[in-house]
C-alpha cells in the first residue's frame, strides 16, 4: 500500500509506472466479465493477444507517419511550396481519379450513346431543318430591307427636293466661312495699319 501511494504522488518520479505497472497485472474472469459466447477462454486469450499486437502496431504507424508527415512539410518548405499547392495538386490528382473511375467512364459512355440517339433521331433533324430555313428567311429578309433602304435614299438623292436641300446648305455655309475670313481679315488688318503685324503691348 505504501509504494501504491508513493506512485500516485505527482512529486515522484515514479508517477508515470504506475500505469505500466498495472498493465502487467493478470486479471481473472470474473473481473473481466464472461468470455463471449461461442469462445473458449484459450480462444479469448489468443484474440486478446492478437488485439492487443495489432494495437501496438497501430501506435507505431501513426508516430512513423507523423514523421513522415513532419519531413514531407520541411522537404514542402524548403522547395518553397504553399499549402495552395498542395491543394492544387491535391484537387488535380482528385480529379484525374474521378475522370479515370469506372463510374465516370460509364456516365461519359451513356452520355455519348445518349447525344447519339437525340442527334439521329427525326424529331432534332427536323427542328435542325425548321431552324436553318428560319435563319435563311430572316437573312433573306435582311438582304431585301437593306437594298430597298439603299435605293430609297438613291432616289432621295437624285430628287429635286434634296438637291434644292443641298443647295441651300451649300450657299449658307459659302456665308458662313466668307463672312467669317472677312471678319478675320478686319481684325489682323484694321484700317490704317497696313500689312504690318500689331504691336503687343501686355506685359506680360
Amino acid at each position: 500500500m505504501e509504494s501504491a501511494s508513493q506512485d500516485i504522488n505527482l512529486n515522484s518520479p515514479n508517477k508515470g509506472l504506475l500505469a505500466d505497472a498495472m498493465t502487467d497485472v493478470p486479471v481473472d474472469n470474473a473481473a473481466r466479465g464472461a468470455a463471449p459466447e461461442g469462445l473458449t477462454l484459450a480462444e479469448e486469450e489468443e484474440l486478446r493477444a492478437e488485439l492487443a499486437k495489432v494495437e501496438e502496431e497501430i501506435g507505431t504507424l501513426r508516430q512513423v507517419l507523423a514523421a513522415k508527415e513532419r519531413h514531407c512539410g520541411e522537404l514542402k518548405r524548403k522547395l518553397g511550396l504553399t499549402p495552395l499547392d498542395g491543394l492544387k495538386q491535391n484537387l488535380s490528382k482528385s480529379w484525374h481519379d474521378v475522370q479515370v473511375s469506372n463510374a465516370y467512364v460509364k456516365t461519359s459512355e451513356k452520355l455519348g450513346e445518349w447525344n447519339d440517339k437525340v442527334t439521329q433521331s427525326d424529331f432534332y433533324k427536323k427542328t435542325q431543318e425548321t431552324l436553318s430555313q428560319a435563319g435563311q428567311k430572316t437573312s433573306a429578309a435582311l438582304s431585301n430591307v437593306g437594298s430597298v433602304i439603299s435605293r430609297k435614299l438613291g432616289d432621295m438623292r437624285n430628287s429635286a427636293t434634296f438637291k434644292s436641300f443641298e443647295d441651300r446648305v451649300g450657299t449658307i455655309k459659302s456665308r458662313v466661312v466668307g463672312s467669317r475670313e472677312n471678319s478675320t481679315d478686319g481684325l489682323h488688318s484694321p484700317s490704317g495699319a497696313g500689312d504690318k503685324p500689331p504691336q503687343d503691348n501686355a506685359p506680360f
